[in-house]
């Protein structure tokens, strides 16, 4: 299981697990052919790709294997890791994982070539399967990639829970302290979180720590409220602010005046005071930082509830219209 980061190249993403998996392999199977085959292949596409690990070469104890992975070309190079891979499980007779959180910070290229590697284990009807995880955008990233990424992958969507799932998330944990919550209590936290699981567990944890004894009634809800707003502003919204630039900042503060509801980029552009066509560079960066997605064309949301909310708090002044209809730098 790896996280995708932005300037993180796929291979350095990949390589550290997958040797970890294959010298467990090994030790578990030590005459499999296709064990040590696959630790060869992995050997050729790390000299093709010249991985480094911090300030030393990433290392294997094996030969390359001349001809499979080495080409340079990480499309091909690739799906031979992969199929190795998939081999050497087939033989240990266990299957493999590969699991990728973030997966929108991939490169076009990169996820092109993932799911070729797939389509190519797919063929071959081989134990290894990719789960990866990321922001709305993937799906339409995966599309742009490969057209028959369709086919390899389903979607499923990972959003906000359901009201009663939230409450579940809520009562159970106290319950075993001996300790509830009220339906009012539940139905608050439900209603200032909208059901994101991370600001359940702020929200829940913050009228826990403000609660004197059970149950923990509306009151203490929204008590605790001020201080979950003021910890998310100083960690989970702060760090996301701190990577925009000024233009980036004053095109959020404008989309937020607008509403936490999709909302159309000419109306955004309007607001700022410039054309369109002019803020498309700036709408294609927030989306690859993961602060927006379109979840149809020409709409533009916040990825995160509540960001609307911190957005004019920490600038409460709207960005001056620019009075002429020039481009918006980023």
């Amino acid at each position: 299981m790896v996280e995708a980061q932005e300037e993180l190249p796929l291979p350095k993403l990949l390589l550290p697990g997958l040797r970890k998996l294959l010298l467990g392999l090994d030790s578990t199977k030590a005459l499999g052919e296709k064990v040590k085959r696959s630790l060869r292949v992995l050997k050729s596409f790390l000299l093709a790709v010249k991985v480094t690990v911090g300030d030393m070469e990433f290392a294997l104890d094996a030969p390359p294997e001349i001809g499979s992975a080495d080409s340079g070309q990480l499309d091909s190079d690739l799906a031979d890791v992969f199929v190795a891979v998939g081999e050497a499980a087939a033989e240990c007779e266990t299957a493999v994982a590969i699991i990728i959180d973030e997966l929108q910070y991939l490169q076009e290229a990169e996820l092109s070539a993932l799911i070729m590697a797939v389509h190519k284990i797919s063929q071959e009807g081989l134990p290894l399967i990719v789960i990866g995880a990321g922001l709305p955008q993937l799906a339409g990233n995966t599309g742009r990639a490969k057209s028959y990424a369709e086919r390899l992958f389903i979607f499923p969507p990972v959003g906000p829970l359901k009201p009663e799932d939230a409450k579940i998330a809520l009562q159970e944990p106290v319950r075993t302290q001996g300790v509830i919550f009220t339906e009012a209590a539940l139905a608050e936290i439900n209603l200032q979180t909208k059901g994101y699981p991370y600001f359940l567990q702020e929200w829940g944890s913050q009228s826990w720590n403000a609660a004197q004894n059970s149950p923990i009634d509306v009151d203490v809800v929204r008590e605790a409220s001020s201080r979950a707003v003021a910890n998310l502003d100083q960690s989970f919204f702060r760090v996301r602010f701190d990577r925009l630039t000024p233009r980036e900042k004053e095109y959020l503060r404008a989309l937020a005046e607008l509403g936490n509801n999709p909302q159309r980029s000419g109306d955004i552009a309007q607001m700022l005071g410039v054309k369109s066509e002019s803020v498309a560079p700036l709408r294609s960066g927030l989306i690859w930082k993961g602060m927006i997605y379109s979840p149809q064309h020409g709409d533009t949301a916040f990825t995160v509830p509540l960001f609307d909310e911190f957005m004019k708090r920490i600038m409460p002044e709207l960005p001056r219209p620019r009075k002429r209809q020039g481009k918006l730098a980023s």
